[in-house]
């Protein structure tokens, strides 16, 4: 299965806005089976408008290095043949998607659908309820260095939340001896040297000491019923 993990950078909050928002950067990494296959893209769009001062200081991108890069329009063909109909995983979907369809109408191309786009925030909400759920609070939770993520970048920003999905799909067993070849993608080599990275620490136990004390007394409570104790 062929899935893209997409990020952007925006001049703001809000394409509707009086001037418009525009998109300024784009990141996308393509999985398949949940594996990178190493192929991303990555554009870099003069948006035609100012950079502010607080989207400059979340992501560092500037007018004076924007002023020569492309227009969306000039760019948008190369970018839609790498994403094709594959689904995007997107982090807050919502936002990326609002921005991506306000340049696509802008340019004269069709709009995403809506239901191309899998939202790990909304994933990581419905798996851990009540707990943080930025980017940055699930490389915590699962152990994934993001110590590169100075600032944003959507790229960088894309590789990472790619570790992020994969962990939020229920992880991968290491040794398994995958490859990207072995993940179905196109244009790799079955029996290549890819493998999923060891998490530098073993992820800490979710069981609270209440439950554990509530575990031992129900199996205190079984007695002899606990058959398992009564083996030689």
């Amino acid at each position: 299965m062929r899935e893209i993990v997409l990020d952007t950078e925006t001049t703001g909050l809000d394409p509707f806005e009086t001037p418009a928002h525009r998109i300024v950067e784009i990141g996308a990494v393509e999985l398949w089976n949940k594996v990178p296959t190493g192929k991303t893209y990555h554009q870099y769009i003069n948006p035609e408008r100012d950079m502010p001062e607080g989207a400059f200081r979340v992501h560092g991108i500037s007018d004076a290095f924007l002023s020569d890069k492309p227009l969306f329009r000039d760019v948008v063909d190369a970018f839609l043949a790498f994403i094709a109909d594959a689904p995007l995983v997107i982090h807050n979907a919502s936002f990326d998607m609002r921005f991506l369809n306000a340049e696509l109408d802008w340019a004269g191309r069709p709009l995403l659908p809506e239901a191309q786009a899998v939202d790990t925030l909304a994933i990581a909400k419905r798996l851990f309820p009540g707990a943080q759920a930025s980017l940055d609070a699930l490389c915590r939770r699962f152990l994934i260095d993001n110590s590169m993520r100075t600032k944003h970048g959507a790229l960088l920003d894309s590789e990472i939340l790619a570790e992020v999905y994969l962990e939020l799909s229920g992880g991968r067993q290491q040794g398994l001896g995958l490859t990207a070849g072995d993940a179905g993608g196109p244009g790799t080599e079955a029996g290549g040297s890819w493998r999923p990275k060891p998490r530098p620490h073993a992820l800490p136990p979710r069981l609270s000491e209440a439950e554990k004390t509530a575990h031992d007394a129900f199996i205190a409570e079984l007695g002899d019923a606990a058959l398992w104790r009564n083996r030689p």
